[in-house]
């Protein structure tokens, strides 16, 4: 009986260091196999939130555009859809939820020229590196 009471609590104290190698591997292969997917994702919604918000700012635009007459020059660029340019009539904005005209997501402005070379105007962000053209997470955001 004694003997009994022994071996139980020897196999009650914990794991053995074989056990924990074995647990860290699947641990690390799982990591392994996971983690440059997940890193892909990151990317893939960073580029896709520029897009929402370049369509956000298309919406504000067009409003503007409704209202005003005209779209803002690219003098007065996307500010004018939080605030009122000087010597606009029939403003009647602010055209964006947020007061504030948020940055890309990699932390850059946007770029805004109207008249556009695409269209009534040009509005993208250049994305991760910065530069004209790109592919991948680098490709150009545009509006057109």
């Amino acid at each position: 009986m004694l003997h009994k009471t022994i071996d139980s609590t020897r196999r009650d104290r914990g794991f053995t260091l074989i056990e924990l190698l074995v647990v860290l591997l699947i641990l690390g292969m799982l990591a392994g196999l996971v983690g440059p997917r997940v890193l892909k994702y990151l990317g893939s919604a960073k580029s896709d939130t520029a897009q929402l918000q370049i369509a956000e700012f298309g919406a504000g635009l067009d409003l503007f555009h409704l209202e005003v007459g005209r779209y803002p020059t690219t003098e007065e660029g996307l500010q004018s859809l939080s605030a009122e340019p000087t010597g606009v009539d029939n403003w009647n904005g602010p055209y964006l939820k947020k007061k504030d005209i948020p940055v890309d997501p990699w932390g850059n402005a946007y770029h805004y020229r109207s008249p556009g070379e695409n269209g009534d105007y040009d509005l993208y962000s250049f994305g991760r590196d910065k530069a004209d053209g790109g592919e991948g997470e680098d490709e150009d955001i545009v509006s057109w």
